[in-house]
This record gives structure tokens, C-alpha cells and sequence, in this order.
């Protein structure tokens, strides 16, 4: 079994993480990281100590009602992208441990699009 980098956990919860293949689990945060263990395969497992977060790429939609998945962006081993029942109830914890400046809302659809066309003209001129 993998050793927990925590030492009191705030909030255990059902989750699924989007690493090539979908793995279900559980998310636990607590005061040193943020931490997803495999129900099925205890090996797959991710640990994101605080000082490694960069910063959590939240997709909103339907004005802030559903929040689908969030992204936590690290200092040095990219974007994982996380899926959970109650997502509020998650980045609020997040928020206890990181500057909340750092929770950033992701481009919608029309946004990419829209930045897409812009850069498509700008390089015609």
C-alpha cells in the first residue's frame, strides 16, 4: 500500500482521474497535498504536494452552476485533470491551501474560438 503524504485529511470524496485511460478512485486533501488513489490498482496513484501546485484550471459551465473538471497544473509534471462528484466542496478545500488567485476559470468554447479566428487574422495582415 502507498504511504500517505498527509497527516490529517480535510476531505476524501469519489473521483475520476483522466490520465490516457479513465481511473476511478477517491481524492483525499489534506494539510501537506493533494492525493488520488486507484480503487483497483493501489499503484496507480497520484500525490501533489502543495509547493508543487501551480495553479487549478477550473471548466465552469452554465454560469458557475456545474463544474464538470478541474485541472491541477504543477511546477514540474504538467496538467492532471480530475473529475468528482461534488466539485464545489473540492476546490473550496483546495482554496484552504493554496492562494486563490490561483484558481483561474478555463476558456469556454466560443472564447477558443473566438481568440482562434482573431490570431488567424492577425497573421493575414
Amino acid at each position: 500500500m502507498v504511504q500517505s503524504l498527509n497527516t490529517h485529511v480535510d476531505l476524501a470524496i469519489d473521483a475520476t482521474a483522466f490520465t490516457g485511460l479513465t481511473d476511478y478512485g477517491k481524492i483525499m486533501i489534506g494539510d501537506k497535498s493533494f492525493e488520488f488513489y486507484n480503487t483497483k490498482d493501489p499503484r496507480k496513484n497520484i500525490q501533489i504536494p502543495w509547493e508543487e501546485v501551480d495553479c487549478v484550471i477550473v471548466s465552469v459551465l452554465f454560469k458557475g452552476k456545474w463544474i464538470p473538471r478541474y485541472a491541477i497544473k504543477t511546477k514540474r509534471n504538467g496538467t492532471y485533470i480530475f473529475a468528482s462528484k461534488d466539485a464545489k466542496r473540492v476546490l473550496r478545500a483546495i482554496r484552504n491551501y493554496i492562494d486563490p488567485d490561483c484558481i483561474v476559470r478555463s476558456l469556454g468554447f466560443f472564447e477558443v474560438l473566438n481568440r482562434s479566428l482573431k490570431s488567424i487574422f492577425k497573421k493575414n495582415k
